[in-house]
């Protein structure tokens, strides 16, 4: 991830505005990993999160000259990505709803005892951590999907109260409310189910042959294990163009930011190479 401050975003995207095609580049490159981990977060899987990161930045590319520098150029994207994935209705989850009454029943009545072993001489240490990151995603798709960008924008961005209003459209004061609310009900869940997180009962290493054989783990593609983490305050430094942190941080620690797959990078490359772009962008 390419740390920018936002003075230099905002030259960068008036140079791109005016047809230069390597500060477009390199804008998108920028954007691109931020993108995609709000994605993740909000939809739930890597390949659901590859295809909505894909939509917005092309999004980004083709609305770029409506951009008129009021707020941060990060702050922009968000919004952008930020109403895209509240409304959006392909991804897995928006088919297959989750709740948390349905998630608590699961955990307290699987029988997972009566599952052979499925990990296909894959170490079972290494499934439980690929489970323990995609259970811990998959639980934001039992909030609605506005309070799931709201935990999300606080939690992992920890983005300022009054940036995050703005993004929400709500006041800073209502958002803060719901952001408390929110995270509570996270942590009590966390709390009263999970043992990795919490003093529940539920045991990663102990659901590994039920989640493969459930198919939310597959063996041989380990999308968590095998993505390259970025440091949480890389993430932070990124969007610090966005104003204060606001002091209602928390420790979830499963929110750990990812960069983009290459598969997304090298199909925005392709884009942006493409002859097709100037097309896309008049249109």
């Amino acid at each position: 991830m390419n740390k920018k401050t936002n003075e230099e975003l905002q030259a960068l995207a008036e140079r791109a505005t005016a047809g230069d095609k390597q500060s477009l580049e390199t804008l998108v490159t920028s954007v691109q990993d931020l993108v995609f981990n709000l994605s993740l977060r909000m939809l739930g899987t890597f390949a659901d999160a590859e295809d909505a990161t894909q939509d917005i930045l092309l999004k980004i590319i083709t609305h770029l000259s409506s951009f008129r520098g009021d707020s941060s150029f990060t702050t922009w994207v968000f919004s952008i990505a930020a109403n895209h994935l509240k409304n959006y209705k392909k991804h897995m989850f928006a088919r297959y709803p989750l709740s948390f009454e349905y998630y608590g029943d699961d955990i307290e009545n699987a029988k997972i005892r009566d599952v052979p072993d499925l990990t296909q001489n894959v170490e079972k240490d290494i499934l439980a951590e690929e489970l323990k990151m995609s259970c811990t995603n998959v639980m934001l798709q039992c909030l609605d999907p506005e309070s799931r960008c709201i935990f999300i924008l606080g939690t992992m961005f920890q983005i300022d109260s009054r940036i995050a209003g703005d993004i929400m459209e709500m006041t800073p004061e209502a958002y803060r409310q719901r952001l408390s609310r929110i995270r509570k009900k996270m942590a009590d869940f966390l709390g009263q189910y999970c043992g990795e997180y919490g003093s529940g009962r539920c045991k990663c290493k102990d659901r590994v042959n039920y989640a493969i054989q459930s198919h939310r783990i597959n063996p041989r593609q380990m999308d968590y294990t095998a993505a390259v983490e970025i440091p949480v305050k890389t993430m932070i430094d990124v969007k610090n163009a966005m104003e204060e942190i606001d002091d209602l941080s928390q420790d979830f620690s499963f929110c750990k930011p990812y960069q983009s797959p290459e598969r997304t990078k090298h199909l925005i490359q392709e884009l942006l190479c493409s002859t097709q772009l100037s097309v896309i962008r008049n249109s």
